[in-house]
């Protein structure tokens, strides 16, 4: 206890509480721009972390991860341009919400919803660091597949009302996941001999054009201001924020949770986290009808979630050496350029840089709560105040930009705008953009999982065995027949005792 404590008070030295403070103030920012990830975020500061002591040089890197996470909600709001990738379901009600004039609520709950869920992520690693690492060794391909397809089954709960044009969306972005060269086995596929498309489709430059070249040419058109205003525009409406939260409390403990447990499965990250979280919140709220029409509740769940997936994903990080998500692969990187072995030992050999850092982590989150109202009210605010004369070419160098910095590559610039020309067509024709990501993103999860799974199976002289009589499969076949067929069960249940 006493080394616990001592701990916590090196956390509290003024240089760790100015590298937390410098830390989450830069990964705001750099979270806001789109293209510019959290990963992104985290590399380019990586070398300055090797003068400055171990703990400390995690605190900065574990502050700038948590910042950019929250920091890419605000373009996802403001322009419906997710800052980076675990921010795409933050636009499905937060840009609504916006557009209502409810901007400056939507940021204030976006701010507080990130802090609820980054604080029971770091909680999660502090209490339960060593047997949740146990329970992600549990997860092989077998499980990957069926939680891929799990996630596959939230195209119903993102369609608004048209299913088979969100089925023929998911199709598409799944399609789009196979170009390039395959994951399992290496055949080349669908690349038209354009070297370029071996390595598949890049996702971030594909998601800044389907969520925002559509934005752009819809506020070309537009008459009227950009967003709506409301009437006390000087208000950070905290007593609504915190209202609203409390009474979605149980709802936003359930997306910190999902967040914790989605970060602590190896490669997954906070795109699925939010995701995952987002369905199961519509499938169970009383307004389900709201969603994607600027819902609060649905807002608490994604910014919940993808917060919670910092803490969760140093779970693996810390104690298996298996990065949690690619911004964990970062960090875990610069701890072994520090001569620090994670595994086991570390929470008894080197318990007091890891303590210190949780600690450290524990006060960028506290500390991202007053920075982020204050500077997500003025961000909203100025954006009211530009003419979209202005802030249209801005928007336009902000995602050439954010495209090109992701391999330093023009092509993905022009891919950008290819997609983006697609995702206005397709929203024209009332396809969303959403469930197209949606496949992309866990579409080559689930082909990898399948793939490698029906190796082993094959290996063992048992392929359906190995999908099927797994104990934590067993369980995600069961959720995704429920998800399936709950909505139908339930339509038919109302109808029948409705008379």
């Amino acid at each position: 206890m006493a080394s616990l404590f001592a701990d916590f008070l090196s956390s509290l030295s003024l240089i760790n509480l100015g590298l937390a403070f410098s830390g989450v103030l830069a990964g705001i920012i750099i979270g806001a721009l789109p293209g510019l990830s959290a990963t992104m975020a985290v590399a380019i500061l990586v070398p300055f972390t090797f003068a400055l002591e171990p703990s400390s040089g995690l605190i900065v890197l574990g502050a700038i991860y948590t910042g950019a996470i929250f920091g890419g909600s605000w373009s996802a709001i403001l322009i419906n341009t997710p800052g980076t990738p675990s921010a795409v379901a933050t636009t499905f009600d937060g840009y609504p919400l916006a557009k209502k004039g409810d901007g400056d609520l939507a940021m204030s709950i976006s701010c507080m919803s990130s802090f609820v869920g980054g604080i029971i992520g770091v909680i999660c690693l502090a209490l339960f660091a060593p047997p949740l690492a146990s329970v992600s060794l549990m997860f092989g391909p077998t499980e990957y597949f069926w939680l891929a397809l799990l996630g596959l089954t939230l195209i119903s709960t993102l369609s608004e009302g048209d299913n088979i044009k969100s089925l023929i969306g998911a199709c598409i972005g799944l399609l789009m996941s196979m170009i390039g060269v395959a994951v399992v086995g290496g055949d080349v596929r669908m690349t038209w001999n354009i070297s370029f498309l071996n390595s598949g489709i890049e996702i971030v430059s594909a998601m800044i054009g389907l969520f925002c070249i559509p934005v752009i040419l819809d506020l070309t058109s537009m008459k009227g201001k950009h967003l709506g205003e409301n009437e006390t525009p000087k208000s950070l409406r905290l007593k609504e924020s915190f209202l609203i939260m409390f009474a979605k409390k149980f709802e936003a403990i359930r997306g910190a949770l999902i967040g914790t447990f989605v970060g602590i499965l190896p490669g997954a990250g906070g795109s699925i986290a939010s995701i995952v979280s987002y369905g199961e919140a519509k499938r169970t709220s009383k307004n389900k009808e709201n969603f994607g029409k600027g819902e609060p509740e649905g807002l608490i769940a994604s910014e919940t979630a993808n917060n919670a997936t910092v803490g969760g994903g140093f779970v693996p990080t810390l104690c298996l050496g298996i990065p949690g998500t690619p911004p964990d692969a970062v960090i875990l990187g610069a701890l072994l350029v520090q001569g620090i072995r994670t595994g086991d030992t570390l929470f008894t050999q080197q318990s007091s840089i890891v303590y210190t850092f949780i600690f450290g982590l524990l006060l960028a989150t506290i500390m991202m709560l007053p920075l982020g109202l204050l500077m997500g009210r003025y961000a909203y605010k100025s954006i009211l105040k530009v003419p979209k004369q202005v802030l249209i070419p801005i928007i336009i160098f902000l995602t050439i930009i954010g495209s090109y910095s992701i391999q330093n590559n023009i092509l993905n610039v022009y891919f950008m705008f290819f997609f983006g020309l697609i995702g206005w067509v397709l929203n024209r024709s009332g396809f969303r953009a959403s469930p197209i990501v949606l496949g992309l993103v866990l579409g080559q999860i689930a082909e990898q999982g399948f793939v490698q799974a029906y190796i082993i199976g094959s290996a063992q002289g048992s392929v359906v065995a190995n999908y099927f009589a797994r104990p934590i499969s067993f369980v995600l076949v069961l959720l995704i027949i429920m998800s399936l067929f709950f909505p139908a069960i339930k339509k038919i249940y109302k109808k029948r005792f409705s008379k």
